[in-house]
């Protein structure tokens, strides 16, 4: 696939928290950074790479000291986390909360620009033992920010699956679940306090995959498509991210938060799975991840919330080999371990795959005056080449 030929321009959006701003996300494209393996590039050189992808915001699942310190002086923004498993124990105690605060976010700021704690991961709808946990343990970790005087740096959010809603097509049908409710709206409450905004893992790979005769993978693919319709609001969707977001926030406007943010926190598209994942493939992945880009350059909402500019973290910067489950589990990565890309969405490994080694061949060859002669021959090859590539 060609490079995309778009600059991804980036701008700074401030959430409010009382009467001061969380600088959270800077411009519009993250990435997470799982670390599921035994065999990906050290946390140095992870910095090498995001750099070299001009990527500047960042999550991780966990507050790893080797990762905080590899990040100090960069000036990338990191979002730790806080694992279910700690919950419990951050939720019945505010001392070991504050701790947790001193150990794991204001020992390394502000050299690591530590800008979020991601309080858990898909708790509602997903974790039931530790959904009781939640709201305490939010609670207790904002505290201790506050009490440090570093609420106005570092943002308290936690990330919801699509399991918390019901009805979510058309968009405009979507409400929480009912089982999430009595846990969901509290938390929205203390949220909206506080301005921190609704964060999603949205797939619509898990979606396709889900009902593949009822979706148009041109759809999940942000492809040309008829789309769908949404007869109650009248709009419009020409891709399923979208109609995911809008459908979440309509629950929210359900629930009465009209006004609260949706950052999605996760998305991405498995480049390999079992027999019974066929769209998980290198193709459908490219495709996924570069028109994403190509979406998010564009900075602008969904069709429900248009000024709501979209700001996302890609799943994921690695194929995690660690980690349980189907095959796809562990091919969402955009990198491969040893530093190089899985498929070609614009960005550079640290070592080259055959893509970037042709290229730099024939801009070398071009260099050296020899396109004479043989050079039809040459762009007729380089041409085949990249069109399979963008296929």
């Amino acid at each position: 696939m060609k490079s995309p030929g778009v600059q991804l321009f980036f701008l700074l959006f401030l959430t409010p928290i009382a009467s001061v701003t969380v600088h959270a996300f800077t411009g519009t494209y993250g990435i997470n950074y799982g670390r599921l393996a035994n065999n990906i590039p050290s946390p140095v050189e992870v910095v090498t790479l995001l750099k070299g992808a001009k990527i500047r915001n960042v999550r991780i699942y966990d507050a790893d000291p080797s990762v905080l310190k590899a990040f100090s002086g960069t000036g990338l923004e990191i979002v730790v986390g806080l694992p279910n498993g700690n919950l419990q124990d951050m939720s019945a105690n505010a001392d070991h909360a504050m701790n947790w605060v001193r150990d794991n976010v204001s020992a390394y700021l502000p050299d690591t620009r530590i800008r979020g704690i991601a309080v858990g991961n898909e708790v509602l709808g997903s974790n039931d033992e530790f959904s009781g946990f939640l709201l305490g343990a939010v609670k207790n970790l904002y505290n201790a920010l506050n009490k440090l005087k570093l609420s106005n740096i570092v943002q308290v959010t936690t990330a919801h699956s699509q399991a918390v809603f019901d009805n979510s097509f058309p968009p405009s049908s979507c409400v929480f679940r009912d089982n999430v409710v009595q846990n969901m709206k509290p938390l929205l409450e203390f949220f909206s306090q506080i301005g921190s905004p609704f964060c999603l893992n949205a797939y619509p790979f898990l979606a396709y995959m889900s009902d593949p005769e009822n979706i148009d993978i041109n759809y999940a693919l942000f492809l040309p498509t008829d789309g769908a319709n949404d007869p109650k609001t009248k709009l419009h969707y020409d891709n399923l991210l979208d109609a995911q977001i809008d459908a979440a926030y309509a629950a929210l406007e359900d629930a009465g938060y009209k006004k609260m943010e949706i950052i999605v926190t996760e998305t991405g598209w498995a480049s390999l799975g079992d027999e019974n994942e066929a769209a998980a493939t290198i193709e459908n992945a490219r495709t996924y991840n570069y028109n994403l880009r190509k979406r998010l350059a564009m900075m602008k909402g969904t069709p429900l919330r248009p000024k709501n500019v979209l700001k996302v973290y890609v799943f994921a910067m690695f194929n995690e080999n660690l980690k349980p489950g189907p095959t796809s589990e562990r091919n969402f990565g955009l990198f491969k371990p040893n530093g190089s890309i899985s498929y070609d969405i614009g960005f550079h490994g640290l070592k080259s795959s055959s893509a970037d080694s042709l290229l730099l061949s024939l801009k070398d060859y071009r260099g050296r005056g020899g396109w004479r002669g043989c050079g039809s021959v040459i762009i007729t090859m380089a041409t085949a080449f990249l069109l399979v590539l963008s296929r």
